[in-house]
């Protein structure tokens, strides 16, 4: 998905995985100012449109991330 953005800033953030999603959306603010970061629960009906401005945060049960966020 990233591929399809222009790269501005990262744009990915493997090192997110396995940490708390409310956390990781933060860090992913901090380091890119020009996306929101989107905590969103994994199983959830999503949209498939990609935008350049998002990161999807996408946690377990218990809000640990589990995949690497990437902008898209």
């Amino acid at each position: 998905m990233s591929s399809e953005c222009p790269v501005v800033g990262k744009n990915s953030w493997p090192e997110l995985v396995g940490t708390n999603g409310d956390y990781a959306a933060s860090v992913i603010e901090r380091e890119n100012s020009r996306v929101d970061a989107v905590v969103i629960l994994q199983g959830s009906p999503a949209t498939t449109d990609i935008r350049c401005d998002r990161v999807r945060v996408w946690v377990n049960r218990n809000r640990i991330v589990v995949q690497v966020p990437i902008v898209g």
